[in-house]
């Protein structure tokens, strides 16, 4: 219940942030294809930092380092209304996002450690359906609140973020003190045998930022789509993975991690290509909604760590691996929006179908039974037990 409650807590600040940004960003604060590639690069530095968690774990405890964060983003999506310029939405963003980047780090550490391994991807899977649910209430709150109640960007986000902010007290309150089944290692821990997943994660931070910065400005700059029609959209997407992310967990017990990524980015390379060519409104939005269900397939990557990895690694490892998902998030926003977006939104698109190719190339070397020892298909295989 924890678990499943933190989950929801962080989505429902994040989804009104992220359902307003582009309307705000454009009508507001005045943005373009450059300032909106700055702004979510910032927002993705704290994510590249997110190894600095392992150092914070050694004077606080996962449980409470969780709530914190939660805090520190709901703080900073309520105070994103009151800084309509470039320089305060781009102060508010930092802020939103050291505390998301923190609490997402954790939260996977304390699933990986709290959840055991036969019944994980089906509860990653509720945990995914909670933030999906959260995240409806969070966009039927935006539309109501600009369609029905006339409410501007300012209160919208301030109601937003005190949600998160009450929700982190509740948890703090009610919840007991819950300790992992392993001590874990507060250092920074690389694994050679865990370079597959590395890989993998790297190039997820790659993909992701296809989706969470351009597709979303293509549909307003390009197709005219309202704040309340942004919202609509996101809508759609979290009700579709309410019901299919714990479905889609069970799956991946059952046909495995491999099969569960080659099909994600099989249907990704097709989706960017989509995008890169279409004409239709209709049309863009429908590979939004798409895109937005390959997401559940991240449950397919975090119960292959689990499985491979050293259980006192999981919370260094976590910290680590969020590092190095927010590499390419750091850079491509603003070099895609500085140089390739400018020339032809196209380009964007093309370029994320070809990193979906690699990643497609990377998942064929999971192996149907991943375990310590048996990491990969081909490469770099460790001993049975974990080095120390």
């Amino acid at each position: 219940m924890c678990l499943v409650l933190m989950a929801a807590a962080a989505p429902f600040s994040f989804s009104v942030w992220m359902a307003l940004l582009n309307n705000f960003a454009h009508d507001q604060a005045g943005f373009g294809g450059t300032e909106i590639g700055i702004l979510q690069s910032l927002r993705e530095v704290p994510g590249f930092l997110a190894f600095t968690a392992v150092f914070v774990l050694l004077i606080l405890r996962e449980q409470i380092f969780a709530v914190l964060s939660l805090g520190a983003l709901g703080l900073g999506v309520a105070l994103t209304g009151y800084f309509p310029s470039e320089y305060g939405l781009y102060f508010t963003t930092v802020l939103m996002s050291v505390g998301f980047h923190y609490f997402e780090t954790i939260q996977m550490s304390l699933s990986l450690q709290w959840l055991p391994k036969d019944i994980a991807p089906k509860a990653l899977g509720w945990q995914m359906s909670a933030k999906s649910v959260a995240s409806i209430a969070a966009f039927g709150f935006v539309w109501l609140g600009l369609e029905l109640l006339g409410l501007g960007f300012t209160w919208i986000y301030l109601i937003g973020g005190g949600v998160t902010i009450a929700l982190a007290l509740y948890i703090w309150t009610v919840f007991p003190r819950i300790d992992g089944h392993e001590v874990q290692h507060k250092k920074i821990i690389l694994r050679k045998r865990y370079w597959l997943y590395y890989a993998l994660t790297f190039m997820g931070g790659a993909r992701r930022q296809i989706f969470v910065v351009f597709a979303g400005f293509l549909l307003v700059s390009r197709f005219g789509y309202s704040a309340s029609e942004v919202a609509a959209l996101y809508l759609i997407n979290h009700v579709i993975t309410s019901f299919i992310a714990p479905l889609l967990g069970g799956l991946i017990t059952r046909f495995g991690e491999r099969n569960a990524l080659v099909f994600e980015y099989i249907g990704l390379i097709a989706v960017f290509t989509g995008y890169a060519f279409v004409e239709a409104p209709v049309v863009a939005a429908v590979l939004y909604v798409v895109d937005h269900l390959f997401f559940s397939f991240a449950i397919a990557q975090k119960s292959y760590i689990q499985k491979i990895a050293d259980a006192r690694d999981i919370a260094a490892t976590s910290s680590v691996s969020f590092s190095i998902n927010h590499i390419a998030a750091v850079v491509i926003p603003f070099v895609f929006g500085a140089f390739l977006w400018p020339v032809s939104p196209a380009y964007v698109f093309i370029a994320g179908a070809i990193m979906a190719g690699v990643s497609l190339v990377l998942s064929l070397n999971v192996p149907r039974t991943p375990m310590p020892g048996n990491e990969v298909v081909v490469g770099h295989r460790s001993s049975p037990v974990p080095a120390e």
